[in-house]
């Protein structure tokens, strides 16, 4: 099997699409595995790549490990390290045109959202962490009059790092930013749902000059190439983005020799609208919370509590809003939803419309799939968005997460009903609230069990701020300066300058 073939996507970027395994700067065969790309809209193939076994992923780690001793790494100036991720992040703005339809055509997902949010996120996120690589060190402590002490802040050394399908290039830049600038190696290992864009990458990662080793790109399947990874004894930590049950077998893992672990995981995260909120942006930013980017997003506000006292007026403005949308191919400036990532989500999806209503609950709009015009994509994965109303909170649409773009809508009478039912879930991610009391966001915001709340928006999101969760929505923090925490460790230098003790 080759290490590259031509390609031209539908929106008509011809390009050479890498298919092998990034390791040391270079593309190389893996040991036999394979992943075909599939374009969710048509469900036809667009690429095969190869895919690592446990011996690919040990051969990723021992380049990883090799160039964390090597001095064109190790002893790289930090402010030179800066400047290396500062040149990519130019080499991914040259390139935006070309990633944005890689990821739109491999996940689905439309064409002007990947350029306009994915990228700028992506770009804009090595780009802040390159002006953090020299601005990580320690402090001096004063202790007696005769000594002191010193503390570095030094990389934690090979991290392997495993992305979902949901925003490719996004995540993986949530995950290398700060581990790059902190001087970390890094195994990286994409979603075998997306393969593609992580690959080109990989190509601007070598072109940018970073030095052999120091990010190896390693596709594979989460079963083999995951597990291998995660509990390889040569890596230091584990970041993870995906699934609540997958975290669990990833800490199993890990815990043999006690990794460093970052999770973030699933959610079933609460909005509230309160009676005095703007109902205009409360629909808004609802209808966006859970249906943007075909409602595969963890963060997704998949419950929405709205007072009775204006349920009446929210739930039709929120249809109207829903069934309003367009549903086609990536490629059409106008499509809001495209498919979904692939046939076994569109399935997992379509299956939780039939749990709903055997367990009472009605489907307001939506709960079936939905078939474009065009003949081309009559075998894509497009589902209905949907509202489900007469829920109650221990029915499984309520409880379970289902990535998609499903949404339940229950009324409350009261603030502290609210509270007490957001705060009613295993998860705790995120949680969105909507009221004009300025009193009253702080306070709720406060006692919602999440970690993040949005007041008067959804899914708002930014490199400088902390990303992630409480319950079994996660471990630790990305994005911001948390973000840096996670991938550098503090060492204490004690010196005795006296005699005495």
């Amino acid at each position: 099997m080759s290490l590259s073939v031509d390609i031209i996507t539908p929106n008509g970027h011809s390009y050479q699409q890498p298919t092998g395994l990034f390791i040391n700067n270079e593309f190389v065969a893996s040991s036999g595995q394979t992943i075909t790309s599939i374009d969710p809209a048509t469900d036809k193939p667009i690429a095969t790549v190869h895919a690592a076994g446990a011996d690919d992923v040990d051969r990723a780690v021992k380049a990883a490990k090799s160039a964390l001793a090597h001095p064109s790494w190790k002893l790289l100036p930090a402010t030179e390290r800066g400047q290396l991720m500062a040149r990519l992040a130019d080499l991914m703005e040259k390139n935006r045109e070309l990633l944005a339809s890689i990821d739109a055509w491999d996940n689905g997902k439309p064409y002007h959202v990947a350029f306009e949010e994915d990228l700028t996120e992506a770009i804009t996120t090595i780009r802040y962490y390159s002006g953090w690589a020299d601005k990580t060190f320690g402090q001096t402590i004063n202790t007696t009059s005769q000594k002191f002490a010193y503390t570095i802040r030094q990389p934690i050394g090979v991290v392997g790092q495993i992305i979902p399908w949901n925003y490719p290039l996004s995540m993986a830049t949530w995950k290398l930013g700060p581990a790059l600038a902190c001087g970390n190696t890094v195994v990286l290992k994409p979603a075998e749902q997306t393969p593609l864009s992580v690959l080109v990458f990989g190509k601007l990662i070598a072109e940018a000059g970073f030095p052999p080793g120091v990010v190896n790109i390693v596709n594979g399947y989460g079963r083999e190439a995951g597990a291998a990874l995660s509990s390889h004894p040569l890596v230091d930590k584990v970041a993870f983005t995906g699934s609540t049950g997958t975290a669990r077998e990833i800490m199993k893992m890990a815990a043999g020799s006690l990794k460093n672990i970052t999770l973030e995981t699933g959610g079933k995260s609460p909005l509230l609208v309160f009676p005095d909120a703007d109902m205009d942006q409360a629909v808004k930013w609802s209808h966006f919370g859970i249906m943007s980017n075909q409602g595969q997003i963890c963060t997704a506000t998949s419950r929405i509590f709205v007072h009775r006292d204006v349920l009446p007026t929210f739930l039709p403005k929120f249809k109207e809003a829903v069934e309003s949308v367009k549903i086609g191919d990536q490629w059409d400036a106008s499509t809001f939803q495209g498919p979904q990532v692939t046939r076994a989500q569109y399935e997992r999806i379509l299956s939780y419309f039939e749990i709903a209503k055997s367990e009472g609950a009605t489907i307001l709009t939506g709960g079936a799939s939905y078939t474009p015009a065009n003949v081309e994509h009559k075998n894509g994965y497009f589902v209905q968005p949907t509202i489900i109303t007469d829920v109650t909170d221990s029915m499984r649409i309520v409880r379970e997460e289902v990535f998609g773009p499903v949404v339940v809508i229950s009324p409350f009478d009261t603030e502290e009903e609210a509270i007490r039912r957001a705060n009613d879930t295993e998860y705790g991610l995120g949680a969105a609230v909507f009221t004009k009391d300025l009193e009253r966001a702080h306070r709720v915001a406060a006692e919602i069990e999440s970690g993040m709340v949005w007041v008067n928006s959804s899914q708002d999101c930014d490199p400088r701020v902390p990303f992630g969760g409480v319950k079994q929505s996660g471990i630790g923090r990305e994005l911001g300066e948390a973000g840096l925490d996670a991938y550098s460790q503090i060492k204490a230098v004690h010196v005795n300058m006296g005699t005495k003790l």
